[in-house]
């Protein structure tokens, strides 16, 4: 894999992708919404060149070819309630269908798309690619006919293909509404974070690891498998608050259930990644702990 393809390149995952692609001498084509004001995200480095395309607006980009690997991290919509926006989110399967026939044109020989933990609803055991999916979100919905659908056409134009069902990650790009920044930001400020009773177990990668993972499976993914993206390990989303508080603040109260749980909030999301793994070979290798601090140094 010598030149990969990335839209969404400006999000904490994609500029990550687009980081440890460089580090390992890869050309990287960033397609970049018009206007984007988040172009800083991008390394800057002779290996990366930028497009400005909008989403709805690959159906008409044509560019010169020679391209390995498309990856497909684009979305709209993607917090609170914009995720059950209907219309949006169809918009996106049609966006992701288009982002295959580019990746083509492009010739690619490979489409990665970005799927979500979303997409399977409520579970109680750890995700795996055969895991039955039942979303309940607008969103969860939309990535799942997006898998789908996109799957189905690669295998008509001859694309090798993988969907990501992508779980919790974090870093230093990662939004202020988030849990992770929301409570960093907070004991940063020298205030206690009011917080939900917070008795989810979830399973954090760090975006650094989410990028390896990506570029292995690009690199070695099987054609047609959906694979799980995660650590591998989760705990109580207690925990991991405390961990942050004890890194910051140590001491400092945490409010824990001052507020309530958003709709569609699952309880449970844990990767298995031993087919991930053993597929690609690739394993996380920053602990939450450490990808804490990586955020801290850089804020």
């Amino acid at each position: 894999m010598q030149k990969i393809v990335i839209t969404g390149a400006t999000g904490m995952i994609g500029a990550a992708l687009a980081r440890c692609a460089v580090e390992e001498g890869i050309e990287v084509l960033c397609i970049v919404r018009k206007n984007s004001g988040r172009l800083g995200n991008i390394p800057q480095s002779d290996f990366v060149k930028v497009e400005y395309c909008d989403i709805n607006e690959y159906c008409n980009l044509n560019l010169n070819g020679g391209y390995d690997v498309f990856y497909h991290l684009a979305w709209e919509k993607t917090f609170g309630a914009s995720r059950d926006d209907v219309d949006t989110q169809v918009n996106n399967i049609q966006y992701t269908l288009d982002a295959v026939r580019l990746a083509k044109r492009l010739g690619c020989k490979k489409f990665v798309g970005a799927g979500s933990q979303a997409e399977y609803g409520v579970v109680t055991e750890p995700l795996k690619p055969e895991t039955p999916v039942n979303p309940e979100s607008g969103y969860g919905t939309a990535k799942y006919a997006a898998g789908k659908l996109s799957r189905l056409l690669c295998s008509q134009l001859d694309l090798q293909f993988n969907w990501v069902r992508i779980l919790s990650v974090f870093g230093p790009l990662d939004g202020a509404q988030t849990l992770i920044m929301y409570t960093i930001n907070e004991l940063q400020a020298g205030r206690s974070p009011e917080l939900t009773k917070c008795e989810q177990v979830w399973d954090y990668l760090y975006c650094d690891d989410a990028a390896r993972a990506l570029l292995a499976i690009g690199n070695s993914g099987v054609d047609g498998k959906t694979y799980p993206l995660g650590s591998g390990n989760g705990k109580k989303l207690s925990e991991y608050i405390e961990a942050i508080r004890d890194i910051i603040a140590p001491g400092a109260a945490l409010h824990f259930g001052k507020k309530e749980y958003y709709p569609h909030q699952p309880m449970y999301l844990c990767a298995d990644i031993s087919e991930l793994t053993g597929d690609t070979g690739w394993k996380p290798e920053i602990s939450f702990e450490n990808g804490i601090k990586k955020i801290i140094d850089k804020n």
